[in-house]
């Protein structure tokens, strides 16, 4: 530890070449200029885990990203949110060479003389993440600038060997986290699909087996929900199937690093010590993220942002999360300040009604798939916490990597 360097972002960078430059402003980048394909514009909601998420990220033609082509990244760049949760960045990989860092966000390009994996992961630390958010100006919502981001401080060791090897230890966990979310979306995906081929079109199998619709089965046009459902199913509310009971208050000052989790509207918001809710379980937004499912493997804390649901018949969690899931209740703001789910709304919604044993038979096939990803759910979370235990030790020379 003793021969680390003690020193400065802005110190760093400028030893290498590196530079921190803040991306394009409002007059330099209209609404008007973005398109429904083209460059990807990473904005500050495209952070993740210090990556990017591609997912609902906007474009921008050829033409602008040539105009303002200085705030193109390359690989090894980290963007970082200049306003709101300072905290957020993302390390730039190969597959985002190229991407254009937004307005609302800061490049730091690191240069030579630091690791690009060691940086990323030593602004991650809760020292330098507490420092930056103590800095950040703004009367009504933090703001980061050049000037504070190069004033961060840094403690390195001056061999970007070492720097490296320390990134790598902390990679590991990451790549094996990403392995067991990729595995998780696949899962996902295979429950959803026997969803949408039993529920949606309606090819169930049949007395012998088969396809329903496809083999024939009868069809009959039900007036309420103006399309074709198979012979002797009904139509219904959502209010037959549940009802949304509310969450509790809970501070967030009283929200703990483990424990039973702690849901909000847009998920997990920390964790703790009691519970509400026997698991399985599922939260829908009601304040803030609205309309957005939470599906959620054990005992949980719901917060009074959220409903909970609690079923009415012998209906189970993995069938009613994939139809809550298609009623587009994100779109059902009810409230003009804040945005809010009204229930009442939401339970008279009209919806198809299939037998209560066909549900079973869905809940019993897709069991095996759900119990696999809980497993990767509670590996992930202890993965999640090795890294994040060895993080302040790697970074402050407690704990050496040979």
């Amino acid at each position: 530890m003793s021969e680390w360097l003690q020193t400065t972002l802005g110190r760093v960078l400028s030893s290498g070449g590196g530079k921190i430059q803040t991306g394009p402003f409002g007059s330099q980048l209209h609404a008007s200029d973005y398109v429904e394909s083209g460059i990807p514009c990473i904005m500050p909601t495209n952070m993740h885990n210090n990556r990017v998420n591609v997912s609902g990220i906007a474009f921008i033609g050829d033409k602008d990203a040539q105009r303002l082509s200085h705030h193109l990244v390359q690989e090894g760049d980290i963007v970082y949110s200049r306003r709101g949760d300072v905290t957020q960045k993302a390390l730039i990989g190969k597959t985002e060479a190229g991407y254009f860092c937004g307005t609302g966000c800061l490049l730091v390009r690191p240069g030579n003389a630091i690791d690009p994996a060691f940086l990323t992961y030593h602004l991650s630390t809760p020292t330098n993440q507490g420092w930056i958010v103590k800095q950040a100006v703004g009367a009504t919502m933090p703001n980061l600038n050049t000037a504070i981001l190069s004033a961060v401080p840094l403690s390195m060791p001056p061999l970007k060997e070492t720097q490296k090897k320390i990134a790598a230890v902390l990679s590991a966990l990451d790549a094996k986290i990403d392995c067991n979310n990729r595995i998780n979306a696949e899962l996902e995906a295979m429950a959803k699909t026997l969803y949408d081929y039993w529920f949606v079109q309606f090819d169930f199998p049949d007395a012998n087996g088969k396809p329903y619709k496809s083999s024939g089965g009868k069809m009959v046009y039900n007036a309420t929900l103006k399309r074709e459902i198979p012979a002797g199913w009904r139509d219904g509310t959502i209010g037959n199937l549940i009802s949304l009971e509310y969450g509790k208050g809970l501070k967030a000052e009283n929200r703990t690093g483990s424990g039973h989790p702690v849901i909000g509207s847009n998920g997990v918001v920390g964790y703790h010590s009691e519970y509400l809710v026997e698991g399985p379980g599922i939260v829908v937004g009601r304040k803030g993220t609205v309309g957005a499912i939470t599906f959620i493997h054990t005992d949980f804390f719901p917060i009074d942002t959220t409903y909970y649901v609690k079923p009415i018949s012998k209906i189970g969690f993995l069938y009613l999360k994939y139809l809550l899931s298609s009623l587009g209740l994100e779109k059902m703001n009810s409230d003009s300040a804040v945005p809010g789910l009204n229930r009442e709304v939401a339970l008279r919604i009209n919806t198809v009604l299939p037998p209560t044993t066909l549900i079973q038979d869905f809940e019993r096939r897709t069991a095996a798939v759900f119990s696999k990803l809980y497993i990767l759910v509670q590996e992930n979370q202890q993965l999640a916490q090795l890294r994040d235990w060895l993080l302040p030790l790697l970074m402050n020379g407690q704990v050496t990597v040979a």
